[in-house]
């Protein structure tokens, strides 16, 4: 397995692949492991950068992504997603072809182990709200903004303090580790 980490302006992310491909990008905080780079996460780590400079809107790499066939179809339908675009929990579950399914749809998009890349941020409440992201509702707010989403048309978002969230690891990776 190999590891790297990368500096954004939303704070440190962690590069996880393995021979196959990216199996990890998350928001890392201040823990960090040992790096033990490869080429895969050198691109990965281009690719990224050149996301936050704006310069890339969509991103080509291999992915060794690790789910069941659930969480993978849900991962499949949120690359699909452009750049600047967002849907509904209940869009998204109409897309893996099971519209009652919203809550089992949002368990795997927050279960999502590469954050970007596999952009579970576009992914909003039916009613607007920004709802979840284990990234931190901040960091969804400034990647959707940054993607040229019209973010001031959706109901605020009280606790969109960007400062508390970037030192911290997404909650969500308990289980990745």
């Amino acid at each position: 397995m190999y590891i790297d980490y990368c500096e954004t302006p939303l704070g440190t992310m962690e590069i996880m692949a393995s021979t196959q491909g990216i199996t990890q990008v998350i928001f890392s905080g201040s823990l960090k492991s040992k790096i033990c780079s490869s080429q895969l996460t050198d691109y990965c780590k281009l690719q990224i950068l050149q996301y936050f400079s704006g310069k890339l809107t969509k991103f080509k790499l291999p992915l060794d992504l690790r789910g069941t066939p659930f969480q993978k179809n849900v991962w499949a339908n949120l690359r699909q997603i452009s750049f600047g675009d967002v849907i509904s929990y209940t869009e998204l579950a109409s897309k893996v072809k099971n519209r009652h399914a919203v809550r089992a749809v949002g368990t795997a998009n927050g279960r999502n182990p590469i954050s970007l890349i596999v952009p579970c941020h576009r992914v909003i409440a039916k009613n607007g709200s920004l709802a979840g992201y284990a990234g931190g509702i901040a960091r969804k707010h400034w990647l959707l903004k940054h993607e040229g989403f019209d973010i001031d048309k959706l109901p605020l978002n009280k606790q969109l303090n960007l400062s508390k969230v970037i030192q911290t690891r997404q909650a969500k990776t308990e289980f990745l580790n």
